[in-house]
């Protein structure tokens, strides 16, 4: 059965794989790209075939449906995944393979020369003698989170037994700030008692902790003048973000941080004589301590238009999402049933607090509790991204128990 089940999730993985569905950091769209359209479409499809009912496919290419349940009394229960993949520079096309990994350095693309090399990328050493499916290295694999649409999937086409009512919502732009579910009706089209999302993080990750994000915006307006003349006159744009960004810990940046610590990651500048725009992303688990990084730049910002009387600094900031854990009050059920369904499967939980954001993110601070769990996946946003199959299946099995633990 297992092996079934391994061959069931990787054909379908493959097929969704097939679909292009990259997002547009820069469009303003929802969906941010046309491709995420035929993706919706495709599963919109596949849900009619196995039956599922209020099938619900709009404008933003957001799929929602409901898997009626056989008891009435069990708590109607939800599953949340995305249908995007990131662009971090890559091709947008993904060309998976599966190939058994014995401890050797992996050619993931013959006529490229591209090699996951065991040395660099350690993580794959305890999936040993395991199939595990790559891209080509032109790309990311899209584990993030077709995987996760491919176990949700599986789950509403095998589904037997006794169940609550399930609403399952695929959702777009993920990758560029949670659009899709910052755009979910939870009163029409997910209305449930709880949530999970299926999303990221290896065999046995759970997370319902996660940043606080805000996005930064600065912009430095400088005074331009020809250089012959321009002694105290000419006021420098970009010398004006350089002194900004100066003023913060260097070492309070992503490649200088982990677990718990948060950090401002100046992540990119457009500047000509006249005017830079710097942009900024803030993130930190403590709300106390996401607050203070928002004053902080308030109070550089001013310091800065104070050094240039000429110029002018403008800032504006706006939350991106919020912290898991902020939502949890009373009702735990979501995140307990997790732990529950782990130790049906045999899987060892491993709780993380998330440097990221999931969907989850988004919903919880709607009020609807969505805690997070593993796909199985390793290297997200990397051409070394990988899916080792064993795992994608335990992924599968958690998911499916969730919905029979909720009934009992």
């Amino acid at each position: 059965m297992t092996d079934q089940l391994a061959r069931q999730l990787t054909q379908r993985f493959y097929r969704y794989l097939a679909v292009s569905s990259q997002s547009d950091a820069k469009s303003t769209t929802l969906p941010s790209t046309p491709s995420q359209h035929a993706m919706a479409e495709l599963l919109a499809q596949e849900l009619r075939e196995f039956g599922l009912q209020n099938i619900v496919i709009d404008q933003h290419a957001t799929v929602t449906a409901v898997k009626p349940g056989n008891r009435p009394d069990a708590p109607r229960i939800g599953f949340i995944t995305h249908i995007d993949t990131v662009d971090v520079g890559l091709s947008a096309d993904i060309h998976p393979q599966t190939l058994t990994f014995n401890g050797d350095d992996l050619c993931l693309n013959t006529q490229q020369d591209i090699w996951l090399r065991v040395a660099e990328h350690p993580e794959i050493a305890p999936y040993h003698g395991q199939e595990i499916i790559f891209s080509d290295g032109t790309s990311v694999l899209g584990a993030d989170n077709k995987a996760a649409v491919t176990v949700v999937m599986t789950l509403m086409e095998n589904l037997k037994g006794d169940h609550g009512d399930i609403v399952v919502a695929f959702v777009p732009d993920e990758e560029i700030g949670l659009r899709g579910a910052k755009a979910l009706d939870l009163d029409t089209r997910f209305n449930v008692d709880f949530a999970w999302t299926i999303d990221c993080c290896e065999l046995g990750e759970v997370v319902y902790e996660n940043f606080n994000a805000a996005a930064a915006e600065l912009v430095f307006t400088g005074v331009p003048a020809h250089p012959m003349s321009g002694k105290g006159v000419l006021v420098n744009p970009l010398l004006m973000a350089h002194d900004f960004i100066s003023r913060f810990d260097r070492l309070a940046t992503p490649e200088h941080t982990e677990g718990r610590e948060g950090y401002i990651w100046f992540n990119d500048i457009n500047a000509n004589a006249s005017r830079a725009v710097l942009k900024a992303s803030i993130r930190d688990f403590d709300l106390q301590g996401f607050d203070q990084k928002k004053q902080q730049l308030v109070e550089v910002a001013d310091e800065i238009a104070a050094l240039y009387p000429t110029g002018h600094v403008s800032l504006t900031i706006n939350d991106t999402y919020s912290n898991i854990s902020n939502a949890i009050g009373e009702d735990r059920r979501a995140i307990d049933l997790i732990f529950a369904a782990l130790e049906q499967v045999g899987v060892e939980p491993k709780v993380i607090p998330m440097r990221g954001g999931t969907d989850g993110a988004a919903l919880s601070a709607k009020g609807l509790l969505t805690p997070n769990f593993f796909t199985g996946a390793h290297n997200f946003h990397s051409r070394f991204e990988f899916l080792p199959v064993p795992s994608f299946v335990k992924s599968y099995q958690v998911a499916e128990a969730l919905c029979y633990l909720a009934a009992k």
